[in-house]
């Protein structure tokens, strides 16, 4: 049974930073792509960052470039999202999820889905 467990969220004021983890297990997850997705009060879930499995293509919604990073770490199944230069709109429940083959953009192309970690940027 595939588990994706998000963690680090909380409360931060604008400008500040705060690093997301999320472990994966129940399977092996080569070839698998990890991605970040987010959910404001209201908003459709979209897409922050993906990243391959080797980690070396990465993608970003324009919202979040140049503030976001996106890593993984594939001896541990984590995947991790530091997010600096935080705003108040990027306050949501941020996501974790994996799919096979490479990142991609729409929330239907995912296999599996964490339960979410609450982002709150106080301004």
């Amino acid at each position: 049974q595939v588990q994706l467990v998000e963690s680090g969220g909380g409360l931060v004021q604008a400008g500040g930073s705060l690093r997301l983890s999320c472990a994966a297990s129940g399977r092996t997850f080569s070839s698998y792509a990890m991605a970040w997705f987010r959910q404001a009060p209201g908003k459709e879930r979209e897409f922050v960052a993906g990243v391959t499995w080797s980690g070396g293509d990465t993608y970003y919604a324009d919202s979040v470039k140049g503030r976001f990073t996106i890593s993984r770490d594939n001896a541990k199944n984590t995947v991790y999202l530091q997010m600096d230069s935080l705003k108040p709109e990027d306050t949501a429940v941020y996501y974790c999820a994996v799919r096979k083959g490479t990142w991609a953009t729409p929330k239907t192309y995912y296999d599996y889905w964490g339960q979410g970690t609450q982002v709150t940027v106080s301004s």
